[in-house]
């Protein structure tokens, strides 16, 4: 086996001869000259003052320094908003900035231009680009629909990414195991190499200690799949892959390890200039150098191990026939996730005979093999979902999917539960517990919620202060650490929250049950209770094991009611049953209390420097028979919200605070990291540029500047909504962690919260995070077991929850769009204004303002147009369009109103939006 150090060398021998030392010799420099003075195009020139300073570098750079490509510039999209506890919630949408080849050289590229790039990407267009005419495209060119695109290039190359042209990197002649060499050889060997074999795990380990080898999470953009991402070391930037070779067969959300490639080995066209961040040899001196290399610049890095197969290698999508071949082609509609040939003996009896009656029946697949001469995984089909479009095949296939357990819990996991139901509370358990029953405390939660667990109590005392409590289900006593229950809910995670159900944590007899917070019957919890003034500020704080018994179960509508009528005098039939212990008033006026606090501490939260970004959330009615959406609405987020959500955000930082003074190496906590600073810095230059005050330099500026730069009419107001959109994108996940883990206490701060210390405790029943907590904190006060958890126990743990929650949040937004499509299909078309989030050479994003969806337009696409012209002004882009006749001329950039129209595609459940004619609008 050659060593990486030969292999170096011989790729180096393989390099064009142009490419070796040429510029030092004289004979050389005299025939450019006289090449340079024949031919005086101002291009021509470029291209030779560029070539001779591409090989130049080439000749200087050391072998063994290695580049990190700043191909970030966007990094993660993230739409962020803030949860019901107030954390900030992320799911990613991925966008890349890879440099723009001016001359457009490689077809591949030339076709998908405009989709190769997200909402910011850098385009080089000059101002008054030609036009274009969206009639003269041929269909195929439109980037609509990605499968078209594998599908043309397996004609040729069998999927093989066209752009890539990737040479073999040092480690080529490693294997990561037996079976990866044995499939090199024999009957495989005669085919040609499409992936490099993965390098020995001794090999990565040395590479990755030397800094010569990066480990990271893949990111592959859904809206791009042959564009992926690793994070750099130092998490300020992206490190782009170019191309499906490039990744090597690991797919998105894979722990990898990628090798940059050697600098002779980078592919360099005369065009813009981008920057390439070296790191030094020796880890403990980088020093962050920068140079500008010319050229733009194809493959950098590849992915030459997989660490952890994070993806669940299942795929929903439909089987191709194929004649004469002994297996099918399965098309995942994830168009990340390769095509997978299965064995005709997986599929349908008369699959073969009658290939048509299958064309709309949605399989599962799920891979069992990606050799690396095969340009195709290998896998078994799972099972048939059913039609596609509708609701509930769909929703069973995005649940396998990304892996949530829906499954019936086991007997042995029932077995945990207590068998004598009713339940109540054993006499011995009341006795070691505070009795707070005879307390005003209800519960205030979503009108459908049947897994109540948190409560609400506020007494005036005396002397003109409150006593206020926050009273959540005590899950870990019925949850015994160790015993199966606690293992299939260490397990799921999480509740995934679904638009027509729920796929719970526990069973449902703790969920609704013996762990909800039903009214009017007695209930364990764990309680923090405070002596607060009514600014806020806190005299006295009290932790400890409680029991309640809830007076009345409100709904946000209920709560907001009385907040609004503080005068009114309300009647049984206006709310749900009440406890006669506490008349309607008494619970009235505890509601209006807590407003009040809490309307006290949500001003200090945001003068002390936090950051709240809202975005448009879509809800459903659904028919209770059905199940279908009737109709859909933006969910309003009100002071009852507000309420509740600050409450619980006081329990949180409570609690954090006391199980770390406690625990200082053991506590689960939850940071948030602070933005890409890069992004933001792009972001803060376009605003700069469109005139928008705008800071964004810290959480609290940038939340200062959306709530005062906007006025409150309806066109200000959708400005708002798409900034904060843009601000959005740079945000990083909220992750728990075990402080015994993350040394530097700087790295424990949440900061869109702005605090120093925060956790996850008032959602046990759906979070497992919680109740780790809350064994932390019983343990802490001697009213529970002594943690037998390890540092690294607790920090497994937390990864665990934060991959579970991030897949937890896609499955719901998935579910989401699943409805949406659903509504647009039976109820539209739908028209609404829109807003333009971003604009490409291309295409343009809008946000749907009635909807609060995004979706892409293409002026190939747009009927009507005659033709567009694309120009860019610093990092401002501008769409020019002309529509028919030349009649009308519409300027598209950043923030412009538009009118739109959301129909049905012909594929199931996908929907466009059509861009409408400015005098259609008008009329």
């Amino acid at each position: 086996m050659d060593s990486p150090r030969k292999a170096k060398k011989a790729n180096v021998n393989r390099e064009p001869k142009h490419s070796q030392n040429q510029s030092s010799r004289p004979p050389q420099k005299d025939a450019y000259a006289r090449l340079l003075s024949q031919h005086r195009s101002s291009k021509f020139s470029m291209y030779l003052e560029q070539y001779k300073l591409n090989t130049r570098n080439v000749q200087q750079d050391c072998e063994r320094r290695q580049g990190v490509f700043d191909g970030q510039r966007r990094g993660q999209r993230r739409d962020t908003a803030t949860s019901h506890d107030g954390d900030v919630e992320s799911g990613e949408e991925l966008g890349s900035l890879k440099p723009n080849d001016a001359k457009k050289h490689q077809k591949q590229q030339r076709k998908n231009k405009d989709s190769n790039r997200d909402v910011d990407s850098k385009e080089t267009d000059q101002p008054g680009g030609r036009l274009q005419s969206p009639k003269k495209s041929k269909k195929k060119n439109l980037p609509k629909h990605p499968e078209d695109e594998k599908i043309r290039e397996g004609t040729s190359k069998c999927g093989v990414d066209s752009q890539m042209s990737s040479p073999k990197p040092p480690h080529a002649s490693s294997a990561n195991s037996p079976a990866d060499k044995g499939k090199n050889k024999g009957g495989r060997g005669s085919k040609k190499q499409v992936f490099d074999a993965y390098m020995t795990s001794e090999e990565v380990s040395h590479g990755l200690k030397r800094g010569e080898l990066i480990q990271g999470q893949l990111r592959i953009n859904p809206k791009k799949y042959n564009e992926a991402f690793v994070p750099s070391p130092d998490d300020t930037r992206d490190i782009f892959l170019d191309g499906i070779v490039a990744r090597n067969r690991a797919l998105n959300g894979d722990i990898v390890v990628v090798q940059v490639l050697p600098r002779e080995q980078w592919k360099s066209t005369p065009s813009s200039a981008v920057i390439v961040e070296e790191q030094c040899s020796d880890r403990d001196e980088q020093n962050n150098k920068y140079q500008n290399i010319s050229g733009s610049i194809n493959t950098l890095v590849t992915v030459v191990y997989i660490v952890e197969k994070k993806h669940s290698r299942a795929a929903t999508g439909f089987l191709k026939h194929l004649p004469d071949k002994p297996f099918a082609l399965f098309s995942p509609v994830d168009h990340r996730v390769p095509r997978i040939n299965v064995p005709l003996a997986d599929c349908p009896e008369d699959f073969s005979s009658r290939p048509g009656d299958y064309n709309n029946i949605l399989f599962i697949c799920r891979i069992t093999d990606w050799a690396a001469d095969s340009n195709f995984a290998e896998g078994r089909l799972a099972k048939s979902l059913g039609q596609a479009g509708e609701i509930e095949p769909e929703t069973e296939g995005i649940l396998i999917e990304y892996e949530v357990d829906f499954s019936e819990f086991s007997d042995e996991v029932l077995d945990c539960l207590p068998k004598n139901l009713p339940w109540t509370i054993p006499p011995e358990e009341m006795r070691k517990r505070r009795d707070l029953r005879n307390e005003c405390i209800f519960t205030i939660d979503p009108a459908t919620a049947r897994d109540l667990d948190d409560a609400l109590s506020c007494k005036q005392l005396p002397d003109g202060n409150f006593e206020v409590g926050v009273h959540i289900a005590d899950v870990s006593y019925f949850v015994e650490e160790g015993n199966s229950l606690d293992v299939i809910a260490s397990q799921r995670a999480t509740s995934v929250y679904l638009v027509q159900k729920v796929i719970p944590m526990l069973p449902r007899l703790l969920c609704e049950e013996l762990c909800s917070l039903n009214p009017l019957v007695d209930r364990l919890t764990f309680s923090v209770i405070w002596t607060l003034t009514p600014e806020g500020k806190i005299l006295n704080e009290w932790f400890g094991r409680s029991i309640i018994r809830s007076c009345v179960k409100l709904s946000y509508d209920h709560a907001q009611s009385m907040i609004e009528a503080p005068e009114k005098m309300f009647s049984a039939e206006e709310l749900p049953p009440v406890d006669p212990m506490h008349p309607i008033d008494e619970v009235h006026q505890a509601v209006l209390n807590l407003h009040a606090i809490a309307k006290n501490l949500r001003a200090q939260r945001f003068l002390g420097g936090a950051l709240r970004l809202d975005q448009l959330k879509l809800s459903f009615t659904l028919d209770k028979e059905t199940m279908m959406p009737q109709g859909c609405y933006i969910y309003q987020y009100r002071d009852s919200n507000k309420l509740v959500e600050e409450f619980m955000l006081l329990a949180n930082i409570a609690t954090a605070n006391h199980i770390y003074r406690k625990f200082p190496e053991l506590a689960l906590l939850r940071r948030h990291p602070p933005p890409k600073a890069k992004m933001m810095d792009e972001l803060q230059e376009l605003c700069d540029q469109l005139g928008i005050k705008i800071d964004l330099s810290s959480a609290g500026l940038l939340h200062k500047s959306l709530n005062t730069a906007f006025g409150d009419d309806e066109y200000t107001s959708a400005r708002k909504e798409v900034l904060t959109h843009m601000c959005s994108r740079p945000m990083q996940m909220a992750l728990y962690f075990c402080t015994g883990v993350v040394k530097e206490e700087q790295n424990f701060k949440h900061y869109a919260l702005n605090v120093p210390l925060y956790t996850h405790f008032t959602s046990p029943i759906r979070r497992y995070a919680d109740i780790i907590v809350h064994r932390l904190l019983a343990s802490s006060l001697k009213c529970g077991p002594r943690i037998s958890l390890s540092t690294e126990e607790v920090e497994k743990q937390a990864s665990h929850c934060n991959d579970k929650k991030a897949l937890s949040k896609r499955v719901q937004e998935l579910s989401s769009e699943l409805f949406f499509g659903v509504f647009v299909k039976e109820s539209g078309p739908l028209d609404s204004e829109a807003m333009v989030m971003g604009v490409l050479d291309q295409s343009f994003d809008v946000l749907v303002l009635r909807y609060g969806v995004q979706k892409r337009i293409y002026c190939k696409s747009i009927t009507g147009l005659d033709a567009f012209r694309h120009r860019k002004v610093g990092k401002k882009s501008e769409l020019t369009l002309l529509w028919t006749n030349f009649l009308s001329v519409q300027v598209i950039s950043v923030f412009t109103l538009v009118e739109v129209q959301l129909k049905s595609d012909d594929a199931p459940l996908k929907y466009s939006a059509v861009l409408k004619r400015p005098e259609d609008s008008a009329s």
